[in-house]
Formats: C-alpha cells, sequence, structure tokens
C-alpha cells in the first residue's frame, strides 16, 4: 500500500514520487498536506531544516519537478547580494514559460522586487496557481540587509499573490528568528538517516551485472567500517563507489563466489581502513586512490601536496614560519646576501671558514633571536607588514603547534630565541603553497 496520497494527483505519479525519495514518505506527506492543490492558497512561508546530507534539497527538487509545480530554485551561497538574489528570482520566473533568453531587469530595493514580481507573475499567468520560490542555504540571508527576511516571511501578503516561500537551512530558526519579531513560517524538521536509511539508500545503486543481495551485504560491511565517524550520504555514496571494485575482485578471480562473505572481507579490509584515514578529505584524487589500490601502495607514497605533508595555516604564518627556517638554517652574516638588494658580489667561498663546509641542515636548526625573525619576514613579504599583535599572537600559536621551540626562558633581558622544527619537504609544501622559492634562499644550495 502506497505511503503517500493525495487527491489532487494521480496515484502513479505519487508512486513514482514515493520510490525516489526513499525513507523520507513522513516528510513528503507532511508538504503535500501543506501545499494542497494548485489552486488553493498554501502556507505564506515554510522553513526545513537539518543536518548536512539530511536530503532537504533533493525531496524538494524531486517534489516539484514529479508533480511539475511552478517554482524557483535559488541557492543564496551562489547570489549571495541581495541585488543579485532578487533579480536571480526574477529572472528565473520570467523565462519559465518562455525558450527565448530573457532581458536583465534591475532590482535594487525589496519594493521593486515586489512590484516586478506582481508583474511577472500576470504576464506568465501563474495567478491561478501557487507558485514556490525555494531558498537554498537560507542562512545566508542573515548577513542581507535586515528587511529581506522579513519580506521572503511576508511574501504573499505583500504581493497579494499565491506563493510560498521555502527557506531551507542547517541551523534552527532561532537562530534566524530577528530581535524586532517577524512573521513566523512553518517549521519542519528532516532528521539525520539512520542506518538502516542509509542501507536501503545505497543498496539502491548496486550495478546491475551483480546482485542487489551481493551489493547490499557490501553496503553493510561498509557502514559497519564508517557509520561511527561518517554519516555524510554523500560521502558514503563516493566511499562505496569507490571500493566496490577491490571487493569484487575475488569474485572477478574467481578465488570466491557471491556469497562467500569471510574471503571477500578479508580481501576489502586493510583498503577500508586506509580509506577510513583520508574521509572528507579528499587529499588524492579517485584515479589516484584506484591506481593505489591496485599497485597496493600507500597514499604516502604519491608525489606531491599531501594533507600529511601540508598543514592549513593563516598567510602570514606560513612567511612566519618560512622566515624561521630560514633564521635557522643559514649563518647570520649571511642575511645581507639574501635580503639586501644591493649587497655587492659576494662569493661563497670568500666568506666560508672551515667549520661552515658542513651542511647547516646536517648540523641541524640553530636558535635565533625574534628580531632576526621579524627582520626577515619584512623582506620576503611582498606588501609592508606593521609588527602588530596579530603577528606575535602567531608566532606564539607557531610555538604552540610545536612547528617552532622557544629556547632558553621567558625573563631573558635580550629576548626570547626559537628555533624551527619542521623538515626541509614540509617547508618546501609550504612555500609552495605561497609561490616562495626557498631554495633561492638557503646558504646550504648556493
Amino acid at each position: 500500500m502506497p505511503n503517500l496520497e493525495h487527491p489532487a494527483y494521480p496515484a502513479a505519479t505519487l508512486l513514482h514520487l514515493e520510490s525516489l525519495v526513499p525513507c523520507r514518505e513522513s516528510q513528503v506527506s507532511m508538504l503535500l498536506s501543506i501545499f494542497g492543490e494548485r489552486q488553493q492558497f498554501s502556507f505564506p512561508s515554510i522553513f526545513i531544516y537539518g543536518h548536512t546530507s539530511s536530503g532537504k534539497t533533493y525531496v524538494m527538487q524531486t517534489l516539484l519537478n514529479t508533480l511539475q509545480l511552478p517554482h524557483v530554485f535559488v541557492n543564496c551561497v551562489e547570489y549571495f547580494t541581495s541585488r543579485l538574489l532578487l533579480e536571480e528570482i526574477l529572472i528565473q520566473l520570467q523565462s519559465y514559460s518562455e525558450t527565448e533568453q530573457t532581458s536583465h531587469v534591475p532590482c535594487d530595493t525589496f519594493n521593486d522586487f515586489v512590484r516586478l514580481f506582481k508583474q511577472a507573475v500576470t504576464s506568465q499567468e501563474l495567478e491561478d496557481q501557487t507558485l514556490y520560490i525555494v531558498l537554498d542555504r537560507a542562512e545566508q540571508l542573515r548577513e542581507m540587509e535586515v528587511n529581506i527576511l522579513p519580506g521572503f516571511l511576508r511574501l504573499q501578503e505583500l504581493t497579494d499573490r499565491n506563493v510560498t516561500v521555502v527557506l531551507l537551512s542547517e541551523i534552527v530558526w532561532e537562530l534566524f528568528r530577528p530581535s524586532t519579531g517577524c512573521f513566523e513560517p512553518f517549521t519542519l524538521y528532516f532528521p539525520d538517516y539512520s542506518i538502516g536509511h542509509l542501507q536501503k539508500i545505497l543498496s539502491q545503486n548496486h550495478p546491475p551485472e551483480y546482485s542487489a543481495d551481493f551489493y547490499a551485504a557490501y553496503i553493510n560491511i561498509l557502514l559497519g567500517v564508517f557509520y561511527m565517524v561518517c554519516r555524510d550520504l554523500k560521502e558514503l555514496q563516493h566511499l562505496a563507489a569507490l571500493n566496490f571494485s577491490k571487493y569484487c575482485e575475488p569474485v572477478v578471480r574467481g578465488e570466491a563466489n557471491e556469497r562467500d562473505t569471510r574471503k571477500l572481507w578479508k580481501n576489502i579490509e586493510p583498503h577500508l581502513k586506509k580509506a577510513m584515514q583520508t574521509v572528507y578529505l579528499r587529499e588524492i584524487s579517485s584515479s589516484q586512490w584506484e591506481r593505489l589500490q591496485r599497485d597496493d601502495g600507500e597514499p604516502g607514497q604519491l608525489k606531491g601536496l599531501s594533507a600529511h605533508t601540508h598543514m592549513e595555516l593563516p598567510y602570514y604564518s606560513k612567511f612566519l614560519l618560512i622566515a624561521a627556517y630560514l633564521a635557522s638554517y643559514n649563518p647570520v652574516r649571511t642575511d645581507k646576501r639574501f635580503f639586501l638588494k644591493h649587497h655587492g658580489k659576494i662569493r661563497k667561498t670568500n666568506f666560508m671558514k672551515k667549520h661552515e663546509k658542513t651542511s647547516n641542515h646536517l648540523l641541524g636548526p640553530k636558535p635565533f633571536p625574534l628580531d632576526r625573525l621579524l627582520a626577515i619576514l619584512y623582506s620576503i613579504v611582498d606588501i609592508r607588514v606593521a609588527p602588530t599583535a596579530n603577528i606575535f599572537s602567531q608566532i606564539t600559536s607557531l610555538v604552540t603547534l610545536q612547528l617552532l621551540s622557544m629556547v632558553g626562558h621567558n625573563d631573558q633581558l635580550d629576548g626570547p630565541r626559537y628555533k624551527c622544527t619542521v623538515s626541509l619537504d614540509f617547508i618546501r609544501a609550504i612555500a609552495r603553497t605561497v609561490n616562495f622559492d626557498i631554495i633561492k634562499y638557503l646558504y646550504d644550495f648556493l
């Protein structure tokens, strides 16, 4: 017996809709009850919220497209100002029943939007049915003018048209409500998918060359490994597609059949553990991951920048770390050669001492004072940097992250001294992110 029933829509259409939105039948049924029939006035505004990958955007798009309801769908991240947002709604509305390119209509204020919206609804002959305006990532509306959010919530009243505004967000309505008050929308919560729901949804994507039971067993193993650390449906779909070929290898080679779960699990277990180390990171591409699986390699064997050798730091913290590395591994008297424009011609052999023939990288990092660190920083940064509290706090953060170490005590009269503790490969990876060729400034590589 179908879960979705509505007198205004054919049973076959509702049955098809139910197959497209598994595990969201109760939410779709609630939305159908709120929408009513095409010509009926619906609720002025609906607020739908839930965590990431709980099906909010997909359910709304599928519902409106399957039932062929007139609608406008706008992402508030893409159209991040009020003018871009209002103009995009009008453009989509004007092109609803037209195939030719519509002309751009400037819309600077919400009053202009109300006037142009009424004209567009009349010209498109949409007055006898409900028009739905769906604003995805609606939390961005809080960053716009103060009248935008209250205006959308009362758009049906302001325009005197049959229009419903649907807001999709990942945060609760209490964080939206203005301090001055506003029209309260109808709120609908989309809960997270349970493990049973994820099993059902992921099992629907089984390849045609394998049985549904075989793929369902694979999804069961995948969720057993990843469900505690990742419940994002999109990420799980990516992991399922990425590792399925490895799961099928014993069957393809004829070493096991589809029911031999034990052999299949032993084959896939080490590869799932490797994949768990890179959940959400995307530090390597899918093609690189598949190549590693064929070669039985480790993710760290890939050349290039990896999340294991690269740390996300603020812009000036990267230059501070580069300056600290140069101060640790370059002799003091070479600073004039590297960081002054008119230093004259100085040959390396002319001022090398006997004990300096050994590489500084073999001797290890040497301590340096704070003044020298800042002097090198000002020389390698293109723009003028003021010695503000922000710069000094970033030095403290680098010490906390153990990228720098403080030498001596804090009560020294001549100021603190530091050492850089990172490796050459690490600092080269950091320097590449800011387009700085650190090898040209290292004394050992002259």
